[in-house]
């Protein structure tokens, strides 16, 4: 009961602290109503230990004894003005956040720029629940700090509330401020551990792509494919490698490489994430075999093709299938 109340009453500050409706546009600018500042636990302690330092010094008398509290009670109301500034007047942009897997990491880029003439030293940048990164941001100029997040399903992945803080320079006073700029992170579905055979068209009205140069040249080695012709496997290098080796297919220039489609109906009597996972393991293995593919979803089709881009586009297909 008592957990519940403090997120709720937790939840509804950090709204207001916000101060806009998020996500919020870029830049995002840490005025100074934006940051906010209390006491550390070592703060509080040294605030105690000044109160004891008074104490001593009334009861005995001691003009040293006040010299001191006044001297670090200073101390600490300069620390508080430094902790504040080393914080406020950073504005906030954002980078282009790189796609992951289910199950990995995914890391939201913000860039810190800091227009003042003084370095800004052991800012923090967190997430909701998860590690913090530490930056320092050089005097007019800008550091980019990623803040990390699991990767727990596929789709369009939000970045929650992120907390800037900082307790330079004597740890005593933390500053805070919170934002959430519009930034998301596309999330692949995760690539089965197996699969079944992808299906292979290897003639050329099925839709295999020739190569641009030579005459049954030998081209180089790539991974065995099930579908592969058994004389294309290089067996020589099978012997020279003994019998624990990944078998390899040469292959040649000038020739139809073997092209596939990978259908969402082929794979009958699957759920819909198995699916996602089988058909994204295919992919893989297609771009890291060199072959061309193509893609078919319900109410949707990717042409045969290859390369990064062709397998970003298919892999986002996958990704937001049904959403």
């Amino acid at each position: 009961m008592l957990l519940a109340l403090r997120r709720n009453l937790y939840d509804r500050f950090t709204t207001w602290a916000l101060r806009v409706r998020s996500p919020e546009p870029v830049p995002v600018m840490l005025s100074q109503r934006r940051v906010y500042v209390l006491p550390t636990r070592a703060g509080l302690l040294y605030a105690i230990s000044l109160i004891v330092i008074l104490i001593g010094a009334i009861n005995y008398n001691l003009s040293l004894g006040y010299g001191l509290v006044f001297l670090l009670a200073g101390l600490g109301v300069t620390t508080i003005l430094h902790t504040f500034r080393n914080l406020a007047g950073l504005s906030i942009t954002i980078g282009a956040c790189a796609p992951v897997f289910v199950g990995d990491t995914a890391r939201f880029p913000l860039i810190l720029h800091n227009a003042d003439g003084r370095s800004r030293h052991l800012i923090r940048g967190s997430l909701p629940g998860q590690m913090t990164i530490t930056t320092d941001v050089p005097a007019a100029g800008s550091a980019r700090t990623l803040l990390p997040l699991p990767a727990t399903q596929r789709g369009w992945l939000a970045m929650p509330r992120a907390t800037l803080a900082t307790i330079w320079p004597l740890g005593l006073i933390r500053a805070w401020s919170y934002t959430v700029p519009a930034l998301t992170c596309l999330i692949y579905p995760k690539p089965a551990d197996a699969v079944p055979p992808a299906p292979t068209f290897g003639d050329l009205q099925g839709g295999s792509l020739p190569s641009d140069t030579g005459d049954e040249d030998f081209a180089g080695l790539r991974r065995h494919q099930p579908s592969d012709p058994p004389h294309h496997v290089a067996w020589k290098a099978v012997a020279r490698q003994g019998p624990q080796a990944a078998l390899q297919t040469k292959q040649f220039s000038g020739t139809a490489a073997p092209a596939l489609w990978f259908d969402w109906a082929t794979l009958p009597g699957m759920d819909i994430e198995k699916r996602l996972s089988v058909l994204t393991r295919w992919v893989l293995d297609a771009e890291t075999a060199g072959l061309s593919w193509g893609l078919r979803l319900p109410g949707e089709e990717i042409p045969l093709a290859h390369g990064p881009d062709h397998t970003h586009a298919c892999l986002k297909a996958l990704a937001l299938y049904g959403q």
